[in-house]
């Protein structure tokens, strides 16, 4: 299990649930040049931990990741892909487990489904942060936005989910249109560029980015953003491509 997130009035059997099964989802924002993941605090506890779920016996397991998703943010239609199964041994610690269940007043008897192992599937989406109302689970009291360079300690594996999304994040920048998701639907190749500098973690030379990008054929010139005198407007862009939704 991940830390997973349920309503305190799932019996303690998990009935209605796939056992030992759960998903856990790395919500990627953008923000003044700032990547930012979203994070739920577990109530009375100092516990951070990703966002999300279970899978109920009569769902599809992408259905289940897409509504984790849209229950945290309010959001639907918004990328979302599954990126690695998480299933180590000891990726589980009862004590952490317990702490988050008493902290809710909940009874952590030995055998209570939360406390058994689980493996977790790990999604990543990509949201638009403006439109993103971020909403707490039944077992946390906040749910808010954190810089990616500045998170809180995680409980379990949770950062390792966090490293594993970003190498997929980078590795997939041109082929999935990773500003696609992450921009407003029209913006500036400096602002392009800022998005892969941020992601990537290092800067990158201006006129070989904007070469590379106007050669790959994704891009539509719209307008000029007009923000001082007309010759000095830079250029507004769009994505020509469709979104890719799970």
């Amino acid at each position: 299990m991940s830390g997973k997130k349920t309503s305190p009035h799932v019996s303690p059997d998990g009935k209605g649930f796939l056992p030992g099964l759960s998903i856990d989802v790395v919500i990627f924002g953008f923000h003044q040049n700032h990547l930012k993941i979203l994070l739920l605090k577990y109530k009375n506890t100092d516990l951070f931990a990703l966002p999300g779920g279970f899978i109920r016996e009569e769902e599809n397991l992408n259905d289940a990741a897409k509504r984790t998703l849209h229950d945290r943010t309010g959001l639907k239609d918004i990328y979302l892909e599954q990126f690695y199964t998480f299933g180590n041994r000891d990726r589980q610690n009862k004590n952490t487990l317990r702490a988050i269940m008493q902290g809710n007043n909940l009874e952590p008897f030995a055998d209570h489904w939360l406390l058994q192992r689980f493996v977790s599937v790990g999604y990543y989406a990509l949201v638009d942060f403006t439109k993103v109302i971020p909403i707490p689970d039944a077992l946390s009291d906040s749910c808010e936005w954190y810089e990616l360079s500045d998170l809180p300690p995680l409980m379990l594996d949770h950062r390792q989910i966090v490293q594993k999304a970003l190498e997929t994040l980078r590795a997939n920048l041109d082929r999935k249109l990773i500003g696609f998701n992450l921009l407003p639907e029209t913006f500036t190749l400096t602002e392009l560029q800022s998005l892969y500098e941020t992601i990537m973690g290092q800067p990158l030379r201006r006129s070989s980015f904007q070469r590379k990008m106007l050669s790959l054929g994704i891009l539509e010139r719209v307008a000029k953003k007009f923000t001082g005198g007309a010759h000095k407007a830079p250029y507004l862009y769009r994505f020509v491509t469709e979104k890719q939704y799970l």
